[in-house]
């Protein structure tokens, strides 16, 4: 009896979670039409089934996708050090290639679409807040819930690039072609960055930490640049 509950708790967690997906996909795609302001939400839609999803599939502890209990552990597992610390190195790389290839139109680029998503640069406390939250909500929707879940039923590698493709394309703004599809493909490897990192210590906590980290350093790069 303890068997069948097991496997429909299964079935329903593979079912949430292809649903899941799909819908933040949907939403994600609606970035091609200027107009449309509902791509956002795809990152509620993903925290929102993280958790419908643990809770069907009884996830606790240590088989939680999200913990925090177990960072000091998670930190010592074989590379998750040295793929937490690339985004900074890939945030000042790109940053400094993006002026130098279209002459501060990057950086002018990275101002006007974070800028439009409310993030306050007259204010470093509140951007930093700002910062921090959206990339904790964003590793449990991107890393948690996409990457996490859909990764028990595909192989790693497909789902990291998917989730990646998916997510750099909810970075998309109006611009320069250039300038965009540079943006669009170096948030495309600081996700499968953000992937690897979550693979290899199972929690997105460690992923948001990461993110938060290239965030900061891309954010105070481009404060420099501007200023």
């Amino acid at each position: 009896m303890k068997n069948q509950q097991v496997i429909e708790n299964n079935k329903k967690s593979v079912a949430l979670t292809i649903t899941g997906v799909a819908v933040m996909i949907l939403l994600t795609v609606t970035k091609v039409m200027p107009s449309s302001k509902i791509a956002g939400y795809s990152v509620f839609v993903g925290i929102a089934f993280f958790f419908i999803t643990e809770a069907v599939g009884k996830e606790k502890g240590l088989e939680s996708g999200l913990r925090f209990h177990t960072i000091p552990a998670d930190l010592k597992k074989p590379g998750v050090t040295v793929w937490i610390l690339l985004p900074i190195v890939s945030g000042i790389v790109t940053l400094v290639a993006g002026n130098l290839i279209f002459r501060g139109g990057f950086v002018a680029h990275i101002i006007g679409r974070t800028g439009s998503v409310g993030l306050s640069f007259n204010n470093l406390a509140l951007l930093t807040g700002q910062v921090i939250i959206a990339a904790f909500g964003e590793e449990i929707a991107y890393r948690g819930f996409f990457l996490g879940k859909s990764m028990k039923i595909f192989p790693f590698w497909l789902c990291a690039v998917v989730s990646s493709a998916v997510f750099a394309a909810g970075h998309i703004a109006a611009g320069n072609i250039g300038v965009v599809l540079y943006d669009v493909a170096t948030v495309f490897i600081d996700s499968m960055i953000f992937s690897v990192v979550y693979h290899k210590s199972g929690n997105c906590v460690i992923s948001a930490f990461s993110h938060i980290l290239g965030n900061a350093v891309s954010l105070a790069a481009v404060l420099v640049f501007n200023g």
